[in-house]
């Protein structure tokens, strides 16, 4: 699997920063090759055609989805070169799971609606360094991608 990290996050080094690596160094134990790159509004995201798996990643602010990683959605070529694309969603998040997931995933799929999502998950602030979880959701995304 070529795997791309897609991420938006305001701090260098805070926890969205480290659990994109944890998540990149997990997939890599499984013998992905992965990247990652730092999503911005009107970027070129050609490169996204050499990967077989795009994962997106940030963190809600002020109940949004980071902007740069919506905005890459919206006003960027990143749809057109997801189109056909699986996929795999995580959001860092301090609200409780029901309402990220009735609030937030929602705002990324409904710019995914022809792709394939191959996993999806809230973190909360203390998961997003606890190996079991990252590794949870790793194998998540790895079954689904295999099948």
């Amino acid at each position: 699997m070529r795997a791309i990290i897609l991420f938006d996050s305001k701090t260098t080094g805070g926890s969205t920063d480290k659990l994109i690596d944890s998540i990149g160094l997990e997939l890599a134990k499984t013998g992905a090759y992965v990247e990652k790159a730092r999503c911005k509004t009107t970027g070129d995201y050609s490169f996204v055609k050499d990967f077989d798996v795009v994962i997106m990643g940030a963190p809600i602010y002020y109940l949004l989805v980071s902007s740069q990683l919506l905005g890459a959605l919206v006003q960027s070529n990143l749809k057109q070169y997801l189109a056909g694309k699986k996929v795999a969603l995580f959001l860092t998040c301090g609200s409780p799971e029901l309402m990220a997931n009735l609030l937030y995933l929602p705002q990324l799929k409904m710019n995914l609606v022809n792709n394939t999502i191959l996993a999806e998950r809230i973190f909360a602030p203390d998961q997003t360094s606890d190996p079991t979880v990252i590794a949870q959701y790793v194998h998540e995304l790895n079954a689904a991608y295999k099948k």
